[in-house]
């Protein structure tokens, strides 16, 4: 059978330069004739060849991974949240947008997962950095994993991070020992923003760091501007480089503690007074509006942690309104940094070779600033409103709900809520504006995609060790309007709880009931209505499906795990 070669928009231009070569040339080598005629000739020839066009091959691009922290589906204006996100939107308006792009709904295990191609449980961040003896559960990348960063660099790109490392505490798991020319951010979980070695767990350090030293912050320190001002210096720095750089921009923003600077709050106090019931609402019509999700897509009944808005003192209303107006401010803080990368971006002539993905890395977090994990004074910062920046509080389920519309649960289940995100992709003349899919893709997927973008295979050995194959797919054909097989099935782990996505099936279950629930995405989304008992089959075949890849990876049943030693943020 005859292979037809395909070639990518990037390689045309030059192939019909070649073509045209090779026509004159066998002209040349088949005509006979006199000397005259030669010399009329080599004139037609010479003008020829100086007609064709010799454009400039389009370089390898620049890639950037932006990374959201504990932000929820619902939460920037192309996802339908009222929140100011301008350059967001119009990366989201001139690029991609991917509608059914999952995580691995928890911090850590995402960020090891999306740097490696590798489910979490193989590259040893099954859980969270915690230390422990299965391999799967280390709590720090192991040897038989490459990051993004060690094989772009290794195939000739200059390597940055800026932010929330979280993969590794230990210094030599840090970012510069994985691949990473320069890093400068937080290497734990989550601090304060305004102050952030401050530790808020009893016996804990918290370490910001610049390449391997430890850095100590100075005055008017705001997290996500001082991370977005080292990826700036060192795109900046970059300049005049003939290599292309690759940039993961780990933004902290929006984790707890919700804390905001003065200026952006005050855009976003009192707009939430009309309560979470209607703001859910807005949101999913929005969503619908803009195409996110279909004209039939229902709203999950409010959560059962969340009171009903009229039950509320207007004092609890002011107070969770506060709460909001910052959460929100947090988020618009963030999209004016990522305005000001672009913006260094198109200074320095980069911004037309420069792919740009943004997602999150979990979903909303309903978690709260309680109990004996946290210390006296941070308990105490609690009680204080959220706009006081010696604050230390967080939205809790009566946010997380909003964050997350239309989906259930929140950050560490494996339900929508927990595991989906918005994800953007741009790359000006490649990706098409205005795209939109609802393939379903993972951030397993990124590894492959950034090295089909920067040409460089993905090794099967690296410093000596045997690397494990890719579990990703490249995005490429699917951000280029080719056909994209996608995959066969996705998976989900964390801590009990559990999922398998193949086509339009989800099977998923929460501990500690352990119960398999089956869900039609395509028409129930919102993962409302449990066929488990109408396709008990189904059922069967998926969670045998769940059982093979959970050996293939090494999961261990959470409630076999050894006791963790260390901190879990």
């Amino acid at each position: 059978m005859l292979k037809i070669p395909t070639f990518s928009p990037l390689d045309r231009e030059s192939r019909i330069e070649s073509q045209e070569s090779r026509r004159i040339e066998n002209l040349l080598k088949y005509l006979t004739f006199s000397p005259l005629v030669f010399f009329m000739l080599l004139l037609v020839v010479s003008t020829a060849l100086a007609q064709v066009k010799k454009p400039v091959a389009k370089k390898r691009p620049n890639i950037i991974i932006i990374l959201a922290d504990d932000m929820g589906y619902s939460d920037i204006g192309c996802y339908g949240a009222e929140t100011q996100t301008p350059n967001l939107d119009q990366l989201a308006k001139t690029g991609m947008k991917l509608t059914q792009f999952y995580n691995a709904s928890r911090c850590c295990p995402t960020r090891a997962s999306l740097m490696t191609g590798l489910y979490q449980h193989q590259v040893g961040v099954g859980d969270m950095v915690n230390t422990r003896t299965a391999p799967a559960y280390e709590g720090y990348l192991n040897q038989n994993c490459v990051t993004i960063a060690e094989a772009l660099k290794s195939g000739g790109y200059n390597t940055f991070m800026a932010g929330k490392w979280h993969i590794g505490q230990a210094p030599e798991h840090w970012p510069v020992k994985r691949g990473f020319d320069h890093y400068f951010g937080l290497i734990d979980g989550a601090s304060s923003y305004f102050n952030p070695t401050m530790p808020y767990r009893p016996n804990q350090k918290l370490t910001i760091a610049l390449d391997d030293k430890e850095f100590t912050p100075g005055p008017g320190w705001y997290s996500t501007n001082a991370y977005a001002d080292y990826a700036i210096k060192f795109i900046h720095e970059n300049n005049g480089n003939q290599k292309p750089f690759f940039l993961y921009m780990a933004f902290t923003s929006p984790h707890w503690p919700i804390q905001a600077l003065p200026e952006d709050i005050a855009k976003y106090k009192g707009k939430y007074m009309i309560g979470w019931d209607k703001l859910r609402e807005q949101r999913l019509a929005r969503q619908k509006a803009l195409g996110i999700l279909p004209q039939d897509a229902q709203l999950s009944p409010r959560d059962k942690n969340v009171p009903e808005w009229d039950s509320l003192t207007p004092e609890e209303k002011d107070r969770w309104d506060t709460k909001m107006a910052v959460y929100a401010a947090m988020v618009d803080r963030m999209d004016q940094n990522i305005g000001r990368i672009r913006a260094e971006l198109k200074k320095s002539g980069k911004d037309k070779n420069t792919v740009i993905m943004f997602l999150s890395d979990n979903g909303a977090s309903s978690e709260s600033i309680k109990g004996a994990g946290f210390t006296p004074e941070v308990q105490a910062a609690n009680n204080k409103p959220a706009s006081d920046p010696t604050s230390f509080t967080a939205y809790e389920y009566w946010g997380a709900n909003v964050s997350n519309t239309p989906f259930r649960l929140f950050k560490h289940w494996e339900y929508e809520g927990g595991t989906a995100t918005p994800f953007i992709a741009n790359y000006p003349g490649v990706i098409k504006p205005g795209g939109q899919s609802n393939k379903p893709a993972h951030i397993i997927d990124l590894m492959s995609t950034c090295l089909d973008f920067a040409k460089v295979p993905y090794p099967k050995t690296y410093n000596g060790n045997s690397i494990l194959p890719t579990e990703g797919i490249s995005l490429t054909p699917l951000f280029t309007g080719k056909t994209w097989k996608g995959h066969n099935a996705l998976f989900f782990e964390h801590e009990g709880n559990r999922a398998v996505r193949q086509g339009e099936w989800k099977l998923v279950s929460q501990k500690p009931d352990n119960k398999w629930e089956l869900y039609n995405i395509t028409t129930d989304r919102s993962e409302m209505n449990d066929l488990s008992a109408q396709y008990p089959e189904k059922v069967k075949a998926l969670s045998a499906l769940y059982d093979a890849w959970a050996v293939h990876a090494g999961v261990i049943p959470f409630d076999k795990l050894e006791k963790r030693k260390g901190e879990e943020f």
